[in-house]
């Protein structure tokens, strides 16, 4: 499997990057989470396969992520300054978000 993927760079939370498919861009995104990422930059475009390899996610969990919900969100690595947490986002919002 192969998907072209564009990824958005937070100007918010330093080291967060939203990972979606060209395709649907940021719709697939859940409205919470785009305003707790706001601004989004737009930071590249990539072909991700399987063999590809990522500096800080698993490109398989990335497939997988795209695949089914459209978009893909990497966090700030571990011991990073970024004060971001999903934990800060209201997490019945997020998933009723979801299920619109």
């Amino acid at each position: 499997m192969k998907i072209i993927s564009k990824i958005y760079r937070s100007e918010r939370h330093q080291g967060a990057y939203l990972y979606t498919c060209l395709d649907q861009g940021l719709d697939a995104v859940p409205a919470l989470l785009k305003a707790n990422l706001q601004p989004l930059v737009e930071s590249m475009t990539l072909v991700l396969k399987p063999s590809k390899s990522l500096a800080n996610a698993d490109i398989d969990q990335v497939l997988s992520s795209l695949n089914e919900s459209g978009f893909y969100l990497q966090m700030p690595p571990v011991g990073s300054s970024s004060n971001f947490k999903l934990s800060q986002l209201d997490k019945h919002h997020f998933l009723s978000d979801i299920d619109e």
